[in-house]
């Protein structure tokens, strides 16, 4: 299976960096991972509800450059259906046996997503009720993505 997380910055924490290229490298034997880092709009220092929309909407844009036209979008939202580890395994061994594999995750910027990148996914789902940074979550997801692989194969990570 093909999986590509779109994030939009970059991380900067050494800290995040080393983990998510902790589990890009477990990934390695299970899927081919790749992260698509997308460049954040400059936001002013105490920007208007018009302003933050554009943003928004702007990052929203190379968002959806980013996806591939054969791929299953499933948008991480703080308002998208809440899902367990074992749901997530089972979601992408649902999708690989009805022939999907490539599977999109996408994390939008700190500001949220567009309404046409919600429009756009064809799923949405959410890790907590808690909000996390657009960074942590990017590390979250890799953890989760190795712990369903891991889940699918009966191996002893999750337990």
């Amino acid at each position: 299976m093909h999986i590509q997380i779109i994030g939009i910055g970059k991380i900067k924490e050494k800290y995040l960096s080393q983990g998510i290229a902790e589990f890009t490298k477990r990934l390695t034997p299970y899927c081919r991972l790749i992260i698509t880092e997308l460049g954040e709009e400059k936001m002013p220092e105490h920007p208007s509800q018009a302003e933050k929309i554009k943003v928004i909407e702007k990052e929203g844009e190379r968002i959806i450059k980013a996806l591939r036209p054969t791929s299953y979008v499933i948008l991480l939202d703080v308002v998208g259906k809440a899902i367990s580890s074992e749901n997530l395994a089972e979601k992408l061994s649902d999708l690989a046996l009805v022939g999907k594999s490539e599977v999109t995750f996408i994390i939008g910027g700190a500001f949220g997503l567009s309404d046409a990148v919600r429009q756009a996914a064809d799923e949405r789902i959410s890790f907590s009720k808690m909000t996390f940074t657009h960074q942590m979550i990017r590390l979250l997801l890799v953890e989760q993505l190795y712990r369903a692989y891991k889940i699918n194969r009966g191996e002893p990570y999750h337990l």
